[in-house]
């Protein structure tokens, strides 16, 4: 009797050791399941294009010049101003303006900036769709961005209209962020991904710049009309696996810093009226300063997700002594992280600060010095045009990093950083018909 019960105890002792493991390895299998379902999607950008304004639309200093002289609605010392400005600007005469901007004398109406809008947005995104043999209907997410131009309905819910997407897309439009919109709709368009799997998204970016146009005296609003031209960019992301095998690059890390806390950040760049009542967009002597500040702050941020430890030791130590010794922090290596730099065209100011701040070599911001004098200052697509013109020198190889660096209104610096996961070559695009030509030395003062 004694043996029996023994051996059912031990029956029953094994039977329950294998229903407890067996629970655990279920337990560990819902764990691995479930940290897989969560864990972020990858998101790729399958391709993008980039507007290319007809050669009617071309304004030439000399142009331009004339442009300003005889409209009577500026005085003798702001048209001297705008002139010292476009011959210092850095720009060709290959940038444009909107048809409206070449008549005289220059007229500003709600139906010219929707018909500027509608060039340059239909234009890129009819070419994106044929580019990547993409299907309207197949988009599930749509992100414009235009700063200034704001109508009703939305300039997204024109697109729509137009190219007949689906009534369940999830739109999205941006006004008011300034030059870094462009990141701050890819920074959207990741997250929508992430949420929403499986799915592409549509972004395109733009700034409409007739309404923009300043008569008054105001020498900090006179600068808006040297420095913005007419263009425009349309980009194609994915969140779908499959996708990763003809995608031209994956998104690492977005970095996003937002200084309108600070009055003077705040400020430097901001939309209002003259003390004649004109409306325009001052942009103020401290913009560099504070543009510095922000990119600090940005760098702070982006250098721990992208330095080798062996910057980040040399910078972390540079803290150490300049509490002890006074000594100027270290300026990390950036050129050990990234192969290419795409910084936001605003100015030959900001591309010269950036080169000095990032110590950068002069090809480092080449594609950004040769964006700004071909297509001038076109705000948040100006860091796509970089893009291209790498593509198109052939530049861009598999594994090589990126860096998107722009500067918006409020103050904003914003980074994205993508790898390069298939090999490009040499890309057609908006600079195919004169790559050959570039980089061009861009003299200090420009005049024809």
């Amino acid at each position: 009797m004694a043996i029996v019960l023994e051996i059912n105890m031990g029956s029953s002792e094994f039977i329950f050791f294998v229903i407890h493991h067996f629970a655990v390895v279920v337990a560990a299998a819902l764990v691995i399941i479930y940290l897989v379902h969560k864990r972020k999607a990858s998101i790729y950008l399958l391709d993008f294009t980039c507007y290319r304004p007809p050669a009617s639309c071309r304004v030439p200093i000399s142009m331009h010049r004339e442009l300003v002289s005889l409209d009577t609605r500026f005085d003798p010392d702001s048209i001297a101003f705008q002139i010292k400005i476009l011959e210092r600007s850095g720009f060709s005469s290959e940038t444009c303006v909107p048809p409206s901007f070449c008549e005289h004398p220059i007229r500003k109406s709600l139906s010219f900036a929707l018909e500027e809008a509608s060039l340059v947005i239909f234009s890129v995104v009819t070419d994106l769709f044929k580019k990547t043999n993409i299907n309207p209907k197949s988009i599930d997410i749509l992100v414009l961005n235009s700063s200034m131009f704001s109508p009703t309905p939305s300039l997204s819910a024109m697109v729509i209209n137009k190219f007949r997407m689906r009534s369940n897309i999830r739109s999205f439009n941006l006004s008011g962020m300034g030059c870094s919109a462009g990141i701050v709709s890819v920074g959207l368009a990741r997250d929508l991904l992430r949420v929403h799997r499986n799915s592409l998204a549509l972004i395109v970016s733009t700034e409409v710049i007739n309404l923009n146009w300043y008569t008054g005296k105001n020498r900090s609003m006179l600068l808006t009309n040297c420095l913005f031209r007419m263009g425009g960019a349309a980009i194609l992301m994915s969140s779908q696996t499959q996708d990763m095998n003809k995608a031209k690059y994956v998104l690492q890390h977005l970095v996003r810093t937002n200084r309108a806390g600070d009055d003077q950040s705040y400020a430097c760049v901001f939309q209002d009226m003259d003390l004649e009542n004109n409306v325009g967009v001052s942009i103020s002597k401290g913009i560099i300063n504070v543009a510095g500040d922000a990119l600090k702050a940005n760098m702070a941020s982006t250098g721990p997700l992208v330095l080798p430890f062996s910057e980040q030791f040399l910078y972390g130590l540079s803290i150490i002594c300049r509490k002890i010794w006074r000594r100027s922090i270290y300026v990390p290596n950036f050129r050990r992280a990234f192969e290419h730099f795409c910084i936001h065209a605003g100015g030959r100011a900001v591309i010269e600060a950036m080169e000095k701040s990032l110590r950068l070599k002069k090809e480092d911001v080449e594609a950004s010095s040769m964006t700004l004098y071909r297509f001038g200052n076109t705000s948040s697509s100006s860091i796509w045009y970089e893009l291209s013109y790498l593509e198109a020198k052939g530049r861009m190889k598999k594994g090589d990093r990126v860096w998107q660096i722009a500067f918006g209104s409020g103050f904003k610096c914003n980074s994205a950083i993508w790898k390069c996961i298939h090999e490009v070559g040499v890309e057609t695009n908006v600079w195919s018909d004169r790559i050959h030509s570039y980089p061009i030395h861009v003299l200090d003062i420009l005049k024809d």
